[in-house]
């Protein structure tokens, strides 16, 4: 796969996509993932790349020229076609489901904005998929754009070190109506810690009983902690650790 992002501010991505998973999966060439300076298609003399908004208000907005000419110019750098993304609050929120869908994409191409906003002509020319990660604003779109990475990227496969890792996940794992499952509780050395012991089943060595208690433990969570992913008739097991 490779990943196109559009920025006004590259130098943030420096150092997280170098590091941990997908600094390894870069190295391994399982994606690739290239960062543009959108002022490098700016015509104007100073690079200039946003002005005030018509209509007045605060804070400036992203002109139309500079991006446009930036997806032109970057798509044709690869045969491949770009599914377009746009990193926005009024996006839909992404889920696992919209993680997974784009992680069977051959390419993306992720536009970060900043300031105020980007130019509602341009983002009509385009046309892209308006993806946000939460409801909240943040100052840009680079931050969003190295969360979807992250997560696409674990998804492909030879990226994570054991082949069932992204399939446990919370959110992957769903129950028999195909509902989402938060992830069990996970235990390591030492068997005992400040007097909490890891549970018995974890130590027994049946597999059908861990397995049995895993799931337990992730319908249980889920009712706990986020009864939205429920409807009101889910009944969950009473079993804790």
């Amino acid at each position: 796969m490779r990943i196109d992002i559009l920025t006004l501010f590259p130098s943030m991505f420096n150092g997280p996509l170098d590091a941990s998973i997908l600094g390894r999966a870069r190295e391994a060439k399982l994606v690739e993932v290239h960062v543009h300076d959108i002022r490098d298609w700016s015509t104007d003399k100073h690079s200039k790349v946003d002005d005030r908004p018509f209509g007045g208000g605060p804070g400036m907005v992203m002109m139309c020229q500079p991006l446009h000419d930036a997806v032109m110019a970057i798509e044709n750098m690869d045969p491949r076609t770009a599914q377009r993304i746009l990193l926005t609050p009024q996006g839909e929120r992404t889920t696992q489901k919209t993680v997974e869908t784009l992680a069977n994409q051959e390419r993306l191409l992720m536009i970060a904005g900043h300031y105020e906003g980007i130019d509602e002509r341009v983002i009509e020319s385009l046309a892209p998929m308006e993806v946000s990660i939460g409801d909240y604003v943040l100052s840009g779109g680079e931050l969003p754009a190295l969360v979807l990475v992250d997560a696409i990227t674990r998804l492909l496969p030879g990226v994570l070190g054991h082949e069932d890792s992204a399939a446990e996940d919370s959110f992957s794992v769903t129950d028999e109506h195909g509902r989402p499952l938060l992830d069990t509780p996970h235990y390591t050395r030492p068997r005992e810690w400040e007097g909490a012991e890891v549970p018995d089943v974890l130590l027994s060595g049946d597999h059908g009983a861990i397995a049995r208690w895993r799931h337990e433990q992730r319908v249980s969570r889920t009712s706990q902690r986020r009864p939205d992913l429920q409807n009101s008739t889910e009944t969950t097991s009473t079993t804790d650790s």
